[in-house]
């Protein structure tokens, strides 16, 4: 069972055959799949799954904080389970492959007071850019 499961499960979530297929789809390291591509492994394992229901699924999810939705730039929206451990993107500038990386430090302590123009900072969301090694 998934840690995305698991989660959903210790919430009390119900557990329709729907929504356990689009969190299985959504298990593992380094998942950041679009909402297509998750509807897309969803129908092979439960073939009346419908688009839609993946998308309110995906919007469900995002709400209860149970994962994330990652922009990268390019058009459409990736979803990353793993929304409960920090961590940082990398994301190859050619092909859009998205690694989770966790750089050492604390990214709120390298803003500096007098760039804060006063806020009071909660998060900080970091994204490396480059290429992977198959397109460099």
């Amino acid at each position: 069972m998934s840690d995305l499961l698991e989660r959903l499960r210790g919430r009390g979530w119900r557990m329709t055959a729907q929504r356990r297929v689009v969190a299985e789809v959504l298990d593992g390291d380094h998942v950041h799949l679009t909402a297509d591509e998750v509807h897309a492994r969803a129908v092979v394992r439960l073939p009346e799954i419908s688009r839609a229901t993946v998308y309110n699924t995906l919007g469900e999810l995002v709400t209860l904080g149970e994962i994330l939705e990652v922009s990268t730039g390019r058009r459409a929206k990736r979803y990353d389970p793993n929304a409960h451990r920090p961590h940082q993107h990398l994301v190859c500038g050619a092909c859009g492959t998205i690694r989770d990386v966790h750089p050492s430090g604390d990214p709120l302590s390298d803003l500096p007071a007098a760039e804060r123009f006063g806020f009071t900072v909660s998060a900080v969301e970091v994204t490396y850019r480059g290429l992977c090694p198959d397109c460099a």
